[in-house]
């Protein structure tokens, strides 16, 4: 202790650290038992029945007892699933449920767990270009990125695009009840574009997107859905989609990805309708890097710089804008593609959204 101290090492300062390290390392560990749990029905299991011993939660499941004994032990010691010593019964409560058994819940997690897992499969990918200064291209990820972003935000649209997030539009949700044209740029597994078409049936959505395999996903989302008739998915890029006339264009996650963000508006200017919006969803940030100081941000900037910084540079790099982007450097970005007006729509703790009109 008198080394650390004689070094100008606060050895309190040091302690709080180094417990605020091996938390972050216990939260990683328990990141593959959330996703084994998700993944074997063991949340499901808790949920519908609990309380239930180690043996009978297996049984539920269908998994050897002795592997869910000791996963539920990492569940108890990390405060995700409840004890009872008396009868060596374990059970979620209503909240816990929520966030790790209820896949229709916008609190529902397990899913996002494969962003970070393919992210530690990318390593090497990073590691070669943080050293040479050359992207990684969206669709040269592992498999994880894709589902896990898609399930991720399908669940946070769900919750509040069309009931939220579009009424906070100037007067977008009148068109979209009378019938308009809607684009969905960067649209992914289409997940944002479906939920748009059961919402307004008057309505035309069209969805584009630069990966083959997402576009390939959306189509069968639609179909699940029963909206095929009225969406088309398909690859494009986000400066050269076909059509015009669009009343609505929406950027959802998608922007800050992109290696020509300003090139993407200016395409958003040529084709969108006399008096119609352009809806832009993005990562909530403060404009300043001292005030990204939170768990939230830490995520972010944590995927932005192995995910969506690595895109936009492999995409040309004109402009990086990065996840924490901020609100001015996304006005910035309209401006100059011609919008005259850009506004904050409306906020929460992990999304902008705002809208840019010519």
């Amino acid at each position: 202790m008198q080394q650390t101290q004689s070094k100008g090492v606060d050895a309190a300062k040091l302690d709080a650290f180094v417990a605020r390290a091996i938390g972050d390392l216990s939260a990683g560990y328990g990141g593959v038992m959330v996703s084994l749990g998700h993944r074997l029905g063991l949340y499901k299991a808790l949920a519908e029945a609990g309380p239930l011993t180690s043996r009978e939660l297996a049984s539920r499941a269908g998994c050897a007892e002795r592997y869910v004994r000791e996963w539920l032990g990492s569940q108890v010691a990390g405060g995700y699933v409840g004890y009872h010593a008396i009868s060596d019964t374990y059970e979620l409560a209503p909240e816990q449920a929520l966030v790790l058994a209820d896949e229709d819940s916008p609190y529902f997690i397990p899913n996002a767990w494969a962003v970070p897992a393919s992210m530690w499969s990318d390593e090497e990918k990073a590691v070669e270009a943080f050293r040479s200064g050359r992207g990684i291209a969206w669709g040269d990820h592992d498999g994880r990125l894709f589902c896990g972003v898609a399930a991720f935000y399908r669940n946070a649209y769900k919750a509040s695009l069309v009931s939220e997030w579009l009424p906070a539009l100037d007067g977008v949700v009148d068109k979209l009840r009378a019938g308009a044209r809607v684009v969905d740029v960067g649209c992914g597994h289409g997940h944002s574009t479906v939920l748009m078409a059961e919402a307004f049936p008057a309505s035309e959505f069209r969805g584009f997107d630069s990966h083959l395999g997402s576009v390939a996903e959306a189509w069968k989302v639609a179909a699940l859905a029963g909206v095929a008739e009225r969406t088309s998915f398909a690859t494009a890029r986000a400066d050269n989609y076909p059509g015009a006339g669009y009343d609505l264009i929406c950027f959802f996650d998608c922007l800050h990805d992109m290696g020509d963000p300003v090139a993407a508006a200016a395409h958003a200017a040529k084709a969108i309708a006399p008096g119609g919006s352009v809806m832009l969803v993005e990562p909530f940030a403060h404009d300043r890097v001292e005030d990204n100081v939170s768990p939230v941000a830490r995520i972010y900037y944590a995927a932005s710089t192995t995910i969506c910084c690595a895109h936009a540079i492999s995409d040309g790099g004109r402009l990086v804008l990065g996840a924490q982007a901020g609100e001015a450097r996304l006005e910035e970005v309209f401006r100059k593609a011609g919008f005259s007006r850009f506004r904050r729509a409306l906020e929460t703790p992990f999304n902008l959204i705002l809208e840019a009109r010519l």
